[in-house]
C-alpha cells in the first residue's frame, strides 16, 4: 500500500482520500469479518470442526502465499539502508511481548492451557494487518513492511523456541514439530510468493486489490474451525481469555511505542513500532494452539485475531487525531511577537 502524499494537488488528495477510505474499510471490515466467522464456528459447533478437519494449515499457509505475493526485493533494501529502527523494531517484537505475556499470565493467574496460548500469541511474528494499520496512523509503512518480513522470517526459529521456554512449564511440547509446522505454513508459503511475484509480476499486479480480503477471508476460517472446536471452552473462559488479550495487546502497544521513544525514533516510527510490537500474527498462534496443544490454548490467537484489528484501528484514528491537533496549532496565527492566538 502507497505511503500518504504531501501533495496539496486536488487530484493527489482525492488519491489519497480514496486510499484511506478504501484502508479504514479494510481495518474495520477485518474484524467484523472474522467476529462472523467466530459466530459461524460457535453455532457449528462440533459438526463444522469435524468437517473442516485438516484445513488449517492450508488456510494459513494461504494467508502467507499472500504475504509472499505482496512482497519485492525492495521492501528488504530498508534492512540494510537502516538497520537500526528494524534491528530495535523486530528486537522489541521477541521481547516486549512474550515477556508481556508472562506478566499477564502471572496477574490473571491464569489455568495453564490458556496462559500457553497467551504465551504462544506473544512469541508469534507481527501480524500482516499492521501494515494497513501502520499507514492509516501515518507511520513509517515502508518500516512496517521490513519488520513484518522479517520477524516472519525469523518465526521458525524464535517462535518454537521462545514457545518452548517459557511456556514449557504449563504443558510439554515439541519444539522441532512446532518449528516444522511454521516452516511448512509460514517459510514456505511467503518464499513462493515472493517467486511468484518475481516471475509473474504482472499477473501478480492485477489480483494484489484482492489480496488482503483473501487472507482476512482465510483468518475468519480460521477463527471459525477454532471456535467450533472449542465452543465450551469459550463459554466457560471466553470473558478471561478477552481480559488477558486486552492486556496483553494493550501493553505490546505502549511498550512498542515506549521503545522507539527511549531509542530517540522520530514519532512516525514510534508509531510503527507501537503497532508492529503490539499487533501479532495471532491466527498463526490460533493454528499451531490448536495443532500442538489443548484445545482451549487456541482461544487467546482467536479472540486477538478480533481485537487486534479494533485496537489498531483505534490507535490510528488518535494518531491522526493527535496530527490534525498539531496542524490547527501550526495554522494559528502570530502577534509578531512569538505568541499564538
Amino acid at each position: 500500500m502507497p505511503s500518504p502524499s504531501v501533495s496539496t494537488e486536488p487530484s493527489t488528495r482525492s488519491v489519497q482520500a480514496s486510499q484511506d477510505r478504501s484502508a479504514y474499510i479494510a481495518s474495520l471490515g477485518f474484524p467484523l469479518l472474522v467476529i462472523i466467522g467466530g459466530i459461524i464456528g460457535f453455532f457449528g459447533g462440533q459438526e463444522l470442526a469435524t468437517a473442516t478437519s485438516g484445513w488449517t494449515n492450508w488456510l494459513l499457509g494461504l494467508i502467507m502465499f499472500g504475504m509472499g505475493l505482496t512482497l519485492q526485493p525492495r521492501d528488504f533494501v530498508l534492512v540494510i539502508k537502516r538497520p537500526l529502527p528494524v534491528l530495535i523494531g523486530v528486537v522489541a517484537q521477541f521481547v516486549i511481548m512474550p515477556l508481556t505475556a508472562l506478566l499477564v499470565v502471572w496477574v490473571l493467574g491464569l489455568p495453564s492451557a490458556i496462559a500457553a496460548g497467551v504465551i504462544l500469541v506473544g512469541c508469534a511474528p507481527g501480524g500482516t494487518a499492521s501494515n494497513v494499520v501502520s499507514y492509516l496512523a501515518r507511520g513509517d509503512l515502508a518500516l512496517s513492511v521490513a519488520m513484518t518480513s522479517v520477524s516472519t522470517l525469523l518465526a521458525p526459529l524464535l517462535t518454537p523456541l521462545l514457545t518452548l521456554w517459557l511456556a514449557g512449564e504449563y504443558m510439554p511440547l515439541d519444539g522441532a514439530s512446532m518449528a516444522l509446522s511454521i516452516v511448512q505454513v509460514v517459510l514456505v508459503p511467503v518464499v513462493a510468493g515472493l517467486v511468484f511475484r518475481f516471475f509473474l509480476p504482472s499477473v501478480i499486479e492485477r489480483i494484489l486489490p484482492a489480496l488482503p480480503w483473501i487472507s482476512v477471508f482465510a483468518i475468519a476460517a480460521v477463527v471459525a474451525i477454532v471456535v467450533s472446536g472449542n465452543r465450551d471452552n469459550l463459554l466457560e473462559a471466553g470473558l478471561l481469555v478477552l481480559v488477558a488479550v486486552v492486556l496483553h495487546n494493550t501493553l505490546g502497544l505502549t511498550l512498542g511505542y515506549g521503545a522507539g521513544l527511549v531509542t530517540g525514533q522520530p514519532v512516525r516510527v514510534r508509531r510503527t513500532m507501537a503497532i508492529e510490537v503490539g499487533m501479532q500474527n495471532s491466527g498463526l498462534a490460533a493454528g499451531l494452539a490448536a495443532q500442538h496443544m489443548e484445545p482451549m490454548s487456541a482461544l487467546p490467537g482467536a479472540i486477538f485475531s478480533v481485537w487486534h484489528n479494533l485496537s489498531g484501528a483505534i490507535f490510528a484514528a488518535l494518531c491522526r487525531a493527535a496530527d490534525g491537533r498539531a496542524a490547527r496549532r501550526s495554522d494559528r496565527p502570530s502577534d509578531g511577537s512569538g505568541t499564538i492566538h
